[in-house]
């Protein structure tokens, strides 16, 4: 994390590990405030890498599984880039400003995200960089969070995935009163007070909630390699294009959309107790035996205890039995309506 920036949550009351905001001061009463109300939390759990030349567009239009050629100034989308064999490496939020291209991904992934992805470069006129101590990246959430973003940019985009350039700022609708804002630290400085009158200074996990219950996915290094994207419901919010050309792993999924080879999908659901599952941690049903039938992808407390987890899960168990974590004896999960068709 930027430094200086680091320096000014500290002095807004924030507990900070590793770059990232724990709380500040109350975590279970912000995590309230992100169901009940509204939050602002710094994401510097996430970096970003920028992608710039007169080849950005096709280049990443040629890795990404993703129609990354409707991606502009006044529209983001979620991504995916996979290996060869379908299996996801990372997942994106990607924005355009001016001509350059942000791909926002979990900080701990960046670095290796950006070498696997200049090794596809060779003659084209791209360069990859990792912007994420250059931009402070804020999220906004609740009912007032949209009158907020219009005091202080004079509009605010309301659609889903919907984007909006200012002079300082980028801001993306994520989605039912929830905004992601882009700026610089120096902006970034002037921004906070103005938004923290009327929105509570909340921890990162709080974001990390709302993105759970959003029914959005956040591959991490536990996770990578463990899923098509169709199984990450990376289909179903705008992730995946079936009509663009080939990209690292277009063919099997392509197939898994054609030929109805999906047995696994991802679902949300709520759990009891003070544990926390991590990403990657195994579940089990009666119907597989030993062997595991779903996968932890993320995982947050929640308001009024327990947690709410995004797992991907063998359909046909999550239909017929009930799944445990982190063994069958373990505690059970009940499974909640994600907010997308499925």
């Amino acid at each position: 994390m930027n430094q200086a920036w680091q320096d000014f949550l500290s002095r807004q009351g924030a507990a900070l590990r590793g770059g990232v905001v724990q709380h500040f001061g109350a975590a279970a009463a912000e995590l309230v405030a992100a169901r009940d109300g509204a939050v602002l939390c710094d994401l510097g759990q996430f970096g970003a890498l920028k992608v710039t030349g007169g080849d950005a567009q096709s280049f990443l239009q040629n890795l990404l599984s993703s129609d990354v050629e409707e991606v502009g100034a006044t529209r983001a989308q979620p991504s995916s880039f996979n290996t060869a064999k379908g299996r996801i490496l990372a997942t994106f939020l990607i924005w355009q400003t001016g001509n350059d291209y942000f791909l926002h991904l979990p900080r701990t992934l960046c670095t290796a995200i950006q070498k696997k992805l200049s090794l596809y470069v060779l003659r084209a006129k791209v360069k990859i960089a990792d912007a994420s101590d250059e931009m402070i990246c804020l999220g906004l959430s609740g009912a007032d969070a949209a009158a907020l973003v219009k005091q202080c940019f004079g509009s605010a985009p309301y659609e889903v995935l919907q984007a909006e350039q200012h002079e300082t700022a980028s801001v993306i609708c994520c989605g039912t009163q929830r905004f992601q804002i882009n700026t610089t630290p120096q902006h970034a400085t002037a921004l906070w007070p103005s938004l923290s009158k009327a929105a509570r200074p909340a921890g990162s996990v709080c974001w990390d909630w709302l993105n759970i219950r959003a029914g959005i996915p956040v591959v991490t290094p536990a996770t990578q390699e463990q899923f098509v994207p169709q199984m990450a419901n990376l289909d179903l919010i705008g992730g995946v294009s079936f009509k663009k050309g080939c990209y690292p792993g277009q063919e099997i999924v392509a197939r898994t959309q054609y030929l109805g080879k999906l047995k696994r999908r991802m679902f949300l659901a709520h759990m009891d107790g003070d544990a926390i599952p991590q990403p990657g941690d195994e579940l089990y049903s009666a119907d597989m035996e030993e062997q595991a039938s779903g996968m932890v992808v993320n995982a947050a407390p929640a308001p009024g205890g327990g947690c709410d987890l995004l797992a991907v899960v063998q359909i046909s168990s999550r239909e017929s039995r009930t799944l445990h974590w982190p063994t069958l004896s373990g505690a059970p999960l009940q499974f909640l309506p994600l907010p997308y068709p499925g």
